[in-house]
């Protein structure tokens, strides 16, 4: 049907973008109820898998809080999950500073040989 790739990604994109503006959100907090905030997000974020199973044998138990502040919410959510799933940043230097150590010591074992 169409034989450029930009045509193709034209027409998904339309489509992307047309099944996104049908999408409908839940109505928000009343007037008098604070949504949750920064701290709300750490805490659901720290909870991420305990909530994941719950939700499975509860209607009521949602993994993300809807209707939220926003980005600050967001932002408290990825640091608790951070803080509970633990960052892969230190295990992975590491395993670098390992990696490197042993093509030293390769090097210049294959160095002393005649």
């Amino acid at each position: 049907m169409f034989r450029s790739k930009s045509a193709r990604w034209s027409l998904l994109l339309i489509l992307v973008l047309a099944a996104a503006a049908c999408a409908t959100q839940p109505e928000g907090f009343p007037r008098g109820d604070d949504p949750p905030g920064f701290f709300s997000g750490l805490l659901h974020g720290f909870g991420i898998v305990f909530a994941f199973i719950s939700q499975f044998f509860s209607d009521s138990i949602r993994v993300y809080a809807f209707p939220n502040v926003g980005w600050p919410y967001d932002i408290g959510f990825i640091i608790g999950a951070g803080l509970f799933f633990g960052s892969g940043g230190a295990s992975a230097r590491r395993r670098l500073v390992t990696f490197v150590r042993a093509r030293r010591r390769c090097a210049n074992f294959s160095a002393r040989l005649p």
